[in-house]
């Protein structure tokens, strides 16, 4: 990523000498500063709103509910895993529906921590860990708190007219996703994928 972005800036820059737009680049990069920070400010105040939301449904007990409902399915997607991990899978899970992002990170590092102790070969990524990275990769959420906190920071003036297209797409990609590891998982182990990228990786 630290390469493609440093790639981008050289060829801006290169492109801006070529074609006398040095003085435009220069601007373009202050205001560009300048937005990013009243973003910032104003994706904070909302992104406060939204956290407090969260924590009272976490408060009130809809989060344990939900994560009790969706036990049975985390039964089923993590085969052979121990309860100690679904319990903190349902719990990362859960807290990605809500939109509580903060909250689900420390439970996906737990998760994955819990899933690799279990894991045969520790030096390679279990069927169970590419699962979880794929479902909080592709994770839906009933209240897409980023994605409403950045239109209103933008000047929306129907932040929240999103949510059904979001909820339609995020379930078709999550589907889509847990789809294509549980039949590539089939025809080809997990050493197979991890030991192709090791080699793009070599000859890149």
């Amino acid at each position: 990523m630290n390469f493609i972005w440093s790639f981008m800036m050289i060829i801006s820059i290169i492109t801006a000498v070529i074609t006398g737009r040095v003085d435009e680049t220069v601007n373009a990069v202050f205001e560009g500063a300048s937005t990013a920070v009243s973003t910032l400010i104003s994706f904070a105040g909302a992104m406060c709103f939204w956290t407090g939301i969260m924590k009272i449904s976490e408060k009130s007990g809809v989060s344990d509910v939900i994560c009790r409902f969706i036990s049975p399915i985390v039964t089923r997607l993590f085969p052979g895993s121990s309860d100690a991990a679904q319990k903190y899978i349902s719990m990362n899970i859960t807290a990605n529906i809500l939109g509580m992002g903060n909250a689900a990170t420390p439970m996906g590092m737990l998760a994955a921590q819990t899933l690799d102790a279990e894991n045969p070969t520790p030096e390679k990524p279990s069927a169970n860990m590419c699962m979880l990275v794929v479902l909080n990769t592709t994770s839906f959420q009933l209240l897409p708190t980023t994605i409403l906190a950045l239109r209103a920071a933008a000047g929306s003036q129907n932040p929240t007219s999103i949510i059904l297209p979001v909820w339609i797409v995020s379930s078709v990609a999550v589907c889509a996703s847990v789809l294509s590891v549980k039949l590539l998982s089939r025809f080809f182990t997990i050493s197979f994928f991890y030991d192709f990228f090791k080699c793009l990786q070599k000859r890149g």
